[in-house]
């Protein structure tokens, strides 16, 4: 009776150290599992991520070319202004200078009309020093 209640505790044993082995193997499964499902979910995340960086950092390049662009375009632009400014400024002194004429030829013709002393010589006209008619 006592050899067959060690055999029975014995094969109960048994029985419990494969039940053992077999919820350690389960467990180890699925904890293996488990960490790849949350392995797999984080890289998901970060190649998530290491895509949008890649988006920005293109974008960022793009923008400093674009940005190197309108600078130039700017510079360009603020010449062309400069220039017409320049431009505006000798019509000015243009419209001055040919005002300033104007108000020298009216003062000679002025003076070169008849009875001032003047007389016409072939070309244009001669002040004074030509020689006066009598009358």
């Amino acid at each position: 009776m006592l050899s067959r209640l060690l055999k029975e505790h014995q094969a109960k044993q048994n029985e419990r150290k494969e039940l053992q082995e077999k919820r350690r193997r389960e467990a180890i499964t699925a904890a293996t599992c488990l960490t790849e499902a949350l392995v797999d979910h984080l890289n998901v995340g970060v190649a998530q991520a290491y895509m949008n960086q890649r988006k920005l950092d293109h974008e960022v390049k793009t923008l400093q070319v674009q940005a190197a662009q309108f600078a130039k375009q700017t510079g360009q632009w603020i010449g062309m202004v400069e220039n017409f400014n320049q431009a505006l400024k000798e019509i000015g002194d243009v419209e001055n200078w040919a005002r300033s004429i104007e108000l020298d030829m009216r003062t000679i013709a002025t003076a070169l009309e008849p009875g001032t002393g003047a007389c016409w010589v072939s070309r244009g006209w001669k002040l004074p020093t030509c020689p006066q008619r009598r009358s």
